[in-house]
């Protein structure tokens, strides 16, 4: 029996052996060498395999034991790389193009539970008053301890007009809130603007799609519209990200051209890229150059970033550009630190690998992996302070800054990681407005764009 168990667990290793060189392949086409296979760990796994075919309480096909096994591996590397199976590679294609069913939440794994990093404006999540930091511990009645996040987020997401209960721990909450969602076809409208007063214009970029840049220009063509625009705030607070070309392309939009915008840089020749203020950058086909519509003054108009500890991945590119090239003033508070680079390589069986291939690096050659983006002027939230934001640092298994080592521990001053929910936060009964009459933080960017002086926070 033990020789037959041998054997099987040798064609096994052949067998996984084949199918790792095969992603390998379909992964890595063009390149010349590929890495060996460590073939006593491939002789472990295929016993640990064979163990599972013979002895496990019920029986298990062979295809989850492989796309469990190339999850696992995956998912082993940092909380960003995943193994997207045909469903879920399929709903990220939709969700790029700003629309798709589902509560409107961008969520992270920590400790085996689902981690809120952001709510999305104007969804079901966010109307519920779901904050970034929550920790879901069930779904439905369904405990999420044991769950990877592609299971979660199936479950998480559905057809419209169908409800959803989620149990969430929230620090400084002595029972866990349950919170019941119908869920929505997400539509994000990712670009918002109005003008604040005579003079002052307000943009809010709520997340980076396919068509953000072009609608950025957009809406400033809107504001220009209504006389001349004396200074702008562009708000990236609670934006998760999104398309890198998105991003290049909405900082396009306030730069000279060509002007670097971000680089990136990791082990391989194509993750050493520079992305800059340039067409071939920030369109994608045959597009026609919507830059060409972008009003005048738009490169010349006094700026302030706003940001917080929401802002990640593509809003942090843009503010790192706007405040190394010295275009605009960022505001507000310390940024979600995401700056890895996720490459998504299909697979021949319509699914794919999300993969972490480089960092991201500011025009001045900073990493904001881990750190993000520290504002020039520091304003809270509140006039009481600013409530506890989940950040890159704070997530198990984070790919380090490979600049600053010490980046995401805890330092002198104000650290948004260590700050509790405020008494205004706490007792407040309705939901926050961006750009509303509460916007504590907006008021505080007029106030500099006008030369007066900034409302200090209280200690």
């Amino acid at each position: 029996m033990r020789n037959k168990l041998q054997k099987v667990g040798l064609i096994m290793t052949g067998v996984f052996a084949g199918v790792l060189i095969s992603l390998n392949f379909s992964a890595n086409a063009d390149r010349v060498s590929q890495a060996q296979l460590p073939v006593e760990e491939l002789r472990a796994f295929a016993d640990v395999f064979n163990a599972i075919k013979q002895g496990y309480v019920e029986p298990v096909e062979d295809k989850s034991l492989i796309n469990h096994a190339i999850s696992g591996m995956l998912s082993g590397l940092d909380p960003h790389s995943a193994y997207l199976d045909a469903e879920a590679y399929k709903e990220l294609q939709v969700g790029t193009h700003g629309e798709f069913g589902g509560l409107g939440i961008e969520v992270g794994m920590e400790d085996g539970f689902v981690k809120v990093i952001s709510p999305i404006e104007d969804t079901p999540a966010f109307r519920a008053g779901v904050k970034a930091g929550d920790l879901i511990v069930k779904l439905d009645e369904t405990p999420v301890k044991g769950m990877n996040l592609n299971d979660a987020v199936k479950r998480m997401r559905g057809k419209p007009k169908t409800d959803i209960t989620l149990t969430i721990a929230r620090k400084g909450e002595q029972k866990p809130i349950i919170v019941k969602l119908t869920r929505e076809v997400i539509k994000v409208q990712s670009v918002k603007s109005k003008v604040i007063e005579p003079g002052y214009g307000y943009l809010r970029v709520a997340q980076f799609q396919e068509n953000t840049a072009q609608a950025v220009v957009e809406q400033l063509g809107k504001l220009s519209k209504g006389g001349d625009l004396k200074a702008l705030v562009l708000d990236l607070r609670n934006d998760p990200g999104g398309l890198l070309h998105g991003a290049v392309g909405v900082a396009a939009a306030f730069l000279p051209p060509s002007t670097l915008v971000v680089s990136t840089d990791g082990r391989t020749e194509d993750a050493k890229r520079e992305y800059r203020a340039s067409a071939e950058d920030y369109l994608r086909g045959t597009r026609e150059d919507f830059l060409k519509n972008l009003p005048a003054d738009a490169r010349k108009v006094p700026m302030v970033v706003l940001v917080n500890g929401g802002s990640a991945s593509a809003s942090e590119i843009v503010a790192g550009a706007l405040q190394d090239h010295h275009r605009a003033v960022v505001m507000g508070t310390q940024t979600f630190g995401k700056g890895s680079v996720q490459t998504i390589l299909p697979l021949n069986n319509s699914t794919a690998i999300k993969l972490t291939t480089a960092r991201y690096y500011t025009p001045s050659g900073r990493s904001i992996q881990a750190k993000g983006i520290e504002p020039d002027i520091v304003v809270e939230e509140t006039a009481n302070g600013s409530s506890r934001r989940l950040r890159e640092a704070d997530l198990d298994g984070h790919l380090g800054n490979d600049k600053d080592p010490e980046a995401g521990k805890a330092k002198g001053g104000a650290d948004a990681s260590k700050q509790q929910p405020t008494d205004d936060e706490a007792s407040s009964p309705h939901r926050f407005e961006f750009a509303g009459k509460d916007d504590y933080q907006l008021g505080q960017a007029l106030n500099l764009l006008k030369g007066l002086q900034i409302v200090q926070n209280k200690k």
